[in-house]
């Protein structure tokens, strides 16, 4: 049976309890006006300063226009809205955003005939990006965090047949930092969902005659649970006419209605929603492999880590030393991994094992802490002094950077797997060896040895099917914040 985490299913519960005039408290309402001001400042104080550098008189109405641009760009472009306070990636669109203010004020000067000191203004901007990334960011962990413990939800009742019921719950109860708080279920015909949420109404698996005998059980129902959103999930006896007939209902008592069509780990940009024949139809677009972004992340690779290379030469060389100061072998393990589309290469790290760690790995191997195909222990025995050291900080993955010079690997993607796991891969699995492995990937950055064979495998296919350059950029930036918390490296 699908279980409910503690934390998300007692606030359920505690939410349900409360009387009407409090299920609305605890909303993330202030979140765009906070990040409406982070973004004000972030453009009004720095050209506010360099203006006033040089010519105090206009440095007030000079901030007043940059912010109000700034604001006009990323209002314009939906970055107050609450789906996208709630997304992780911030670095990117702020670049972009950050790009349109840059053209739209030159287009602005152009047109006005303004003598402002262009460069100087310009050199002003330059904080606005990344200070608005750094505040949305802000924003979305602390929302994140609210989630977590059940404040700032929409509480949420869920129609469709039993086992989309129990697929959408469970999927949902997976994690608790979203949205959505299920307080309710209305199930299609006499099976019970196997879901904790209580049962709150049921539909008949025919379309009644009367468009009310769907609608008034469950508009009662939304009312006595304070509901904020309908999740439906469509099925053969949820359709057509008479899904539409219910969206009347709930959309006449100002209720938002969702239907959610069963696409898993797509990202939105993917999504392409359009009517044909009077029917809505979603388009899926693939994942992206060619074309100008793939060229882009290619460059990026060798240059990115060519220039890595040169200016980690002096730690290349301290780690070098202390590795031969430390134990007898050699200062670089070579190792098979497999590459894109099942190719074998041959992976360099810095050796932070005993020379013969790969012959004590088949003893070690009732000992193995992990649940799927690796093999990780957190105490591991063949691991040297200065082996825990680079490991703690993944040192020890430096001269991985020569593996992406020639092309074996990426800056960031999947974990590059062993011949012998792949050896037991299913196709789902196998689905991972799509693209290069990486230095750094969702798995690095979100708890590495930590995590479950299940957890690694989703994160894996998450970055496979949904890859994009903003996608790479926040894993980049969220590595260095890995490496120093040393979260699951052993």
């Amino acid at each position: 049976m699908p279980q409910v985490p503690a934390a998300r299913h007692t606030q359920t519960q505690v939410i349900r309890e409360q009387p009407p005039a409090r299920r609305r408290s605890g909303k993330s309402f202030w979140y765009a006006p906070a990040a409406v001001l982070g973004d004000a400042v972030a453009a009004a104080l720095p050209v506010y300063l360099a203006v006033a550098w040089v010519n105090s008189t206009h440095a007030a109405a000079y901030a007043t226009v940059a912010a109000g641009a700034w604001l006009l760009v990323r209002g314009a472009r939906d970055r107050y809205a609450e789906r996208h306070l709630a997304e992780g990636d911030n670095v990117v669109p702020a670049l972009q955003d950050w790009l349109v203010l840059v053209g739209l004020l030159a287009v602005v000067r152009a047109a006005t005939g303004e003598e402002s000191p262009f460069l100087l203004v310009l050199a002003a901007l330059v904080p606005c990006a990344p200070v608005s990334a750094v505040v949305h960011t802000m924003l979305h962990r602390h929302l994140a965090n609210c989630r977590r413990g059940g404040r700032a939800v929409r509480r949420a009742l869920v129609i469709g047949e039993p086992n989309a019921v129990d697929g959408l719950v469970s999927h949902l109860a997976r994690r608790t930092d979203h949205e959505f708080v299920i307080v309710g279920v209305c199930p299609i015909g006499e099976a019970d969902p196997h879901v904790l949420a209580p049962i709150v109404a049921r539909l008949g698996r025919q379309a009644p005659s009367r468009m009310s005998a769907d609608s008034a059980p469950v508009l009662e129902a939304a009312r006595r649970l304070g509901v904020d959103v309908v999740l439906v999930v469509p099925g053969p006896h949820l359709a057509g006419t008479r899904l539409r007939r219910l969206s009347w209902a709930l959309h006449g008592e100002e209720c938002p209605f969702v239907v959610v069509p069963g696409l898993t780990e797509v990202f939105g940009r993917r999504v392409g929603v359009f009517s044909v024949a009077g029917l809505t139809m979603l388009n899926v677009a693939p994942p992206l492999r060619r074309g100008l972004a793939a060229l882009l992340k290619v460059v990026t690779d060798r240059l990115g880590a060519a220039l890595l290379i040169v200016l980690l030469a002096p730690v290349f060389t301290a780690v070098a030393l202390a590795v031969r100061l430390d134990s007898p072998g050699p200062v670089v393990h070579r190792q098979t991994r497999i590459g894109r589309g099942g190719v074998p290469f041959t992976m360099a790290k810095f050796r932070t094992m005993v020379v013969d760690a790969d012959r004590l790995r088949h003893q070690l191997a009732a000992t193995n802490e992990q649940d799927g195909l690796m093999f990780k222990i957190r105490c591991d025995p063949r691991i040297t002094r200065i082996g825990r050291v680079l490991r703690r900080y993944s040192l020890d993955e430096l001269p991985q950077l020569f593996n992406v010079l020639r092309g074996h690997m990426s800056l960031v993607g999947p974990r590059p797997p062993l011949p012998d796991e792949v050896a037991r891969y299913d196709e789902v699995e196998l689905r991972r060896l799509s693209v290069k492995p990486g230095l750094t990937g969702l798995w690095q950055v979100s708890g590495r040895s930590d995590l479950s064979w299940d957890e690694t495998i989703a994160l894996d296919l998450r970055y496979v099917d949904n890859w994009s350059p903003s996608v790479d950029v926040d894993v980049l930036v969220r590595t260095v914040r890995a490496v120093i918390a040393g979260t699951g490296a052993y």
